[in-house]
């Protein structure tokens, strides 16, 4: 089996593919043959993360073009915020928010300390970026931001290809509300499939704490046909709803933005989560990462 293993890291590594065990199973970087110096990071085979070193201002994910609307909405163009990232993978939302918005002082919470290493050393950080690493918890790592500091906290945390429980709840979302500023915004990557009652829940959970709710996501995805990633986007103060709309509708993969009441009529009556109820988000079929 050691030779079985070694071979085929020998056949990654003659193709440019870095292969490393890292706490969360085995980590790849796999390079772009589109692009000189981009590479999509996978971890036990789900993707995680797509960076260009020479543009990280370009996001080829679909989510994670939607999560970099988010950005570009919530302050005026190239303004500094305060950005908490919880799950870093390649770190490439942090890399987006200092190429877009120089001077941002960024906090990413990372729990795999062994995928930070691997990525630090071969997928470097611009070293005049303002970004801190913190190898803990995500909810750990959220109970040490300051009160009101954050303009952003961006939520994109699984393990092994599922949420944990402990992020999905009305208890996680109030540590998010008391490390945002009164004008912040939240948002969430989510992933669930057919029938949806993963994610109506925790849209009817950031409806319990949050006044303004939007989820971008495919009409595939919203007519229960498939399993992928929808976006939740949550503030106290009204959303960009008209921008945000056109700029998904406009992407590659065009998404739908549903809001008011849409998307209360979407949660059909679903509750919210509270950690005593709280469950990991649903394991997706193997067909999603094939």
């Amino acid at each position: 089996m050691g030779r079985s293993r070694n071979a085929r890291r020998d056949a990654a590594a003659a193709v440019g593919v870095v292969e490393e065990t890292v706490d969360g199973g085995l980590a790849r970087l796999v390079p772009d043959p589109d692009r000189a110096r981009a590479w999509t990071l996978t971890v036990d085979g789900a993707p995680q993360s797509h960076v260009d070193l020479d543009d990280p201002a370009y996001l080829s994910f679909e989510y994670q073009r939607r999560l970099g609307h988010v950005i570009d909405l919530a302050a005026p163009p190239g303004k500094p915020v305060h950005a908490v990232h919880l799950g870093g993978g390649a770190l490439t939302l942090a890399r987006y928010v200092a190429a877009t918005r120089p001077r941002s002082t960024q906090q990413v919470v990372e729990r795999d300390a062994s995928l930070v290493r691997l990525v630090r050393r071969e997928l470097p950080l611009d070293p005049n970026a303002r970004i801190r690493v913190r190898s803990t918890d995500a909810r750990e790592g959220l109970a040490k931001v300051p009160d009101g500091w954050a303009d952003l906290v961006l939520a994109d945390v699984f393990s092994g290809a599922r949420t944990p429980a402990h992020l999905t709840s009305t208890e996680f979302l109030d540590e998010v509300r008391r490390a945002l500023k009164p004008s912040g915004i939240y948002a969430a990557n989510l992933a669930d499939g057919p029938p949806l009652a993963h994610l109506r829940g925790q849209i009817a959970t950031a409806a319990a704490r949050f006044g303004e709710l939007a989820l971008i996501a495919d009409a595939a995805m919203l007519r229960g046909k498939r399993f992928a990633n929808a976006i939740l986007v949550a503030s106290d103060l009204p959303l960009p709803l008209a921008e945000l709309t056109r700029r998904a509708a406009s992407d590659p993969h065009s998404a739908r933005v549903e809001h008011g009441r849409a998307l209360t009529d979407f949660t059909g009556g679903a509750l919210p989560v509270t950690d005593a109820a709280a469950v990991d988000s649903p394991a997706p079929p193997p067909s999603v990462f094939r």
